[in-house]
């Protein structure tokens, strides 16, 4: 009988469940072999939902480094903590899958590819949209010319009153690198890259809001994720974004919030092509917009759409295992990281800046 792979969580909050349910589906050939985090009973949580009776729970990942079986490794961190901790788990020999975003920077971004190529291992990102089915076949159509040309994409991440953890780390720019941009927006870039194959950003125009919660204690809202708020905390990020990149293929636009004062949540993209164009309810199905035989016709898709979360858990540990490079490879992201730099910077600057 085959050896199993053995896998390690670092990091055990919220999105350590969607990790720990997809290697919960492959524990046919996966063990969970530690369960880390700063809260040890979080760990053990966790060790319960996913591990067995030889599953280690620890504070610190460094003595998880230290045993040469481990071969797998999530990390599901604050996303200050990405690079530091994925390139100590590259340094050590483990094949990494990090969380979304890759880190809180292109240049941390492109420390990490470069600390995966130099040892030689598998470091995947968390772009989990590239393994959803409605995604899958948006880019489909795309790649095989079912748009025409496409030249225009639009973009909606819009929420209302939805701040996640006022005052804590997603709240604050040392720790989180950004607001709503890097916490949503990121899905949203990764997913156009993936069915656009990847343009070059030539342009970036944007600019950032930081208003609803400016006074924290004043703020109300209808749900925070990952809370409850820290009043004595930092609120110094982008609750809304807005721009546009011009790219060396499509123009892209885009509008996102954490928090608004519209109440109602917009979540989709438009890809407008010269034969028809595509709306995509993000996470689900689309619509084609088209014309056939003098009629003008729109189609909803029909399919199943499986855990993406699970597919994602599974083609990582098959990529370490040969050693192989797949869509969710960091070095397919980086364009995301850098095109969210130059938002970042343009918002900052307040004008139009080049991509170098």
């Amino acid at each position: 009988m085959a050896r199993k792979t053995k896998a390690a969580l670092i990091g055990c909050g919220n999105i350590s469940g969607a990790h720990g349910d997809g290697y919960k589906a492959i524990v046919d050939y996966v063990d969970i072999a530690y369960c880390v985090d700063l809260i040890p009973e979080r760990a053990e949580q966790r060790k319960a939902q996913y591990g067995n009776a030889g599953t280690v729970c620890l504070t610190d990942y460094r003595e998880m480094l230290r045993d040469p079986s481990v071969d797998v490794v999530s990390v599901c961190l604050p996303n200050y903590l990405h690079a530091p901790v994925t390139i100590d788990c590259l340094n050590a020999g483990k094949h990494v899958l990090c969380e979304k975003p890759a880190a809180m920077n292109y240049a941390e971004a492109l420390s990490m590819k470069e600390a995966a190529d130099r040892n030689g291992k598998i470091l995947n990102i968390g772009v989990v949209n590239r393994f959803n089915r409605g995604v899958e076949a948006v880019r489909e159509v795309i790649l095989s010319g079912g748009l025409g040309e496409v030249y225009q994409i639009y973009c909606s991440f819009r929420a209302f009153r939805s701040i996640p953890a006022l005052g804590g780390w997603f709240t604050t720019k040392a720790q989180s690198g950004g607001g709503a941009l890097i916490d949503w927006g990121v899905h949203f870039l990764d997913l156009i890259n993936y069915c656009m194959d990847n343009p070059r950003p030539r342009t970036v125009s944007a600019v950032c809001h930081s208003k609803l919660a400016a006074d924290m204690r004043d703020y109300q809202y209808r749900s925070m994720h990952a809370g409850p708020p820290k009043y004595d905390g930092v609120y110094d990020v982008e609750e809304y974004v807005t721009g546009l990149i011009r790219t060396d293929g499509p123009a892209l636009t885009f509008n996102g919030a954490w928090a608004q004062n519209i109440d109602e949540s917009a979540m989709f993209i438009e890809f407008m092509g010269t034969k028809g164009g595509i709306k995509l309810d993000y996470g689900s199905h689309y619509t084609l917009y088209t014309t056939r035989n003098g009629e003008f016709v729109a189609e909803r898709s029909k399919f199943d759409i499986p855990n993406h979360f699970l597919a994602e858990i599974r083609a990582f540990v098959d990529s370490a295992a040969r050693g192989e490079k797949i869509r969710s490879n960091i070095d397919n992201v980086l364009v995301t990281a850098q095109t969210m730099d130059e938002i970042y910077r343009s918002a900052a600057e307040g004008r139009e800046v080049t991509v170098e």
